[in-house]
């Protein structure tokens, strides 16, 4: 048995579908009686105690080490340190409680000292735009305006006009040998541009955006549509140097969690810019994803892992990829297309929410196993910030559609 509900999209402002989507399939892992609001319920009710035990000190959540209950946390330079705010800001968008208004004020507020100091890496629209972007978004807070302004004006110092993308990781310049290095995550953070072009920033912001998107279409992707995690480019003459990998199996390999952020990342540039360029990359990436997944949805940390089926999963790539393609869905002008990818994204949420992947009183996080950093034997199969970031937000997307 399953339950099954419709969800009309708009697709071109001038037809309508009805897109049946099976909720919870019917099998022993499942938690059958759990609807979209139960899961949000959920998350509130994991994440209570993690607000209630929040220090004084600028430490955010990051990941549970295995066999612990609570956060480990790291300070707010930490290019995860984001998240944790934002995720207390959707907490505040799905119950409406004050309680989680005031907890994520305080968590956000923390962050201001971090664009105070020499930019160090191009994580400021994770750090900025899911906690100070979302409580724009939410109050109106002029004073979060400004933070945001200031934070899009220091990411757009890292840009080089010579390559046509924004610099990742100025450390590795001289400790890999990597003149100007872009990584595929980097995608992520051109939002907070686009957001600060349209709120009152300069509109070289935008066109910075725009450019890196292209650049990175243009060189980021192999023959198949799988994605180089770095690429590091000649500063002078703008030419590839070479493509490898910091976080993936091998330089060639298709990483799960780089592949999910191109996904994501093209998707959220469609949406911005309308280039249907964009778009189309957002679809290529995504199909060779589907392709290539195992039947439960979730993939391993690396496609191409040769230990497959033994190697570890990666519950934050799946989280992230449902977000995605629920905006995706939206976007689409194919009706199968919208239909094929919402459907997919509900059977990633699906898996997600079986006993096998909801923390529940085994710890404080909402998802287990994902995978952070496999070459360097750091936060394997275990529950990490943003997998719990991305998968309520694709929760609150997907409220959106029933």
């Amino acid at each position: 048995m399953y339950k099954q509900v419709y969800i009309l999209l708009s697709l071109q402002k001038v037809m309508l579908i009805a897109i049946p989507v099976i909720l919870f399939a019917c099998n022993s892992n499942v938690n059958k009686k759990m609807t979209n609001d139960d899961l949000l319920a959920y998350c509130a009710a994991q994440a209570k105690a993690t607000a209630n035990s929040d220090d004084t000190d600028n430490n955010m959540p990051v990941v549970i080490d295995s066999g612990k209950t609570a956060w480990t946390k790291n300070n707010i330079y930490n290019w995860r340190s984001g998240f944790w705010p934002g995720i207390e800001w959707y907490l505040y968008e799905s119950t409406k409680d004050e309680y989680w208004k005031k907890a994520a004020e305080k968590s956000t507020e923390k962050l201001v000292g971090v664009i105070d100091t020499i930019v160090a890496n191009h994580d400021l629209g994770f750090q900025f735009y899911c906690s100070y972007g979302n409580g724009y978004r939410l109050t109106g807070n002029p004073a979060y305006k400004k933070v945001l302004l200031r934070a899009a004006d220091s990411l757009a110092k890292l840009f080089n006009p010579n390559v046509g993308t924004i610099l990742s990781w100025p450390s590795r310049v001289k400790e890999k040998g990597w003149p100007h290095n872009t990584i595929i995550d980097n995608m992520m953070n051109l939002e907070l541009l686009f957001w600060a072009a349209k709120n009152g920033g300069s509109k070289n912001l935008y066109d910075i955006a725009v450019k890196h998107a292209e650049t990175t279409m243009k060189n980021h992707f192999r023959p198949d549509f799988s994605t180089y995690h770095v690429l590091v480019y000649d500063t002078a003459t703008g030419q590839v140097i070479k493509g490898v990998t910091h976080q993936g199996y091998a330089d060639n390999s298709m990483w799960a969690r780089g592949q999910a952020w191109a996904i994501y990342g093209f998707t959220m540039a469609y949406r911005e810019t309308k280039n249907k360029e964009f778009l189309q990359t957002a679809i290529n990436a995504v199909e060779i994803y589907l392709k290539r997944l195992p039947k439960d949805k979730i993939p391993y940390w690396d496609f191409d892992d040769p230990t497959i089926p033994y190697a570890p999963r990666d519950a934050s790539a799946a989280a992230i990829t449902a977000s995605a393609l629920i905006e995706l869905s939206t976007l689409c002008t194919d009706s199968l297309s919208a239909k094929k990818y919402l459907i997919a994204a509900k059977d990633m949420l699906t898996e997600l929410a079986t006993d096998k992947y909801l923390s529940k009183e085994k710890n404080h996080a909402f998802l287990l196993f994902s995978t952070g950093n496999k070459p360097s034997n750091k936060d394997v199969e275990v529950p990490i910030i943003y997998a719990d970031y991305y998968f309520i937000e694709a929760l609150l997307r997907m409220k959106k559609y029933q």
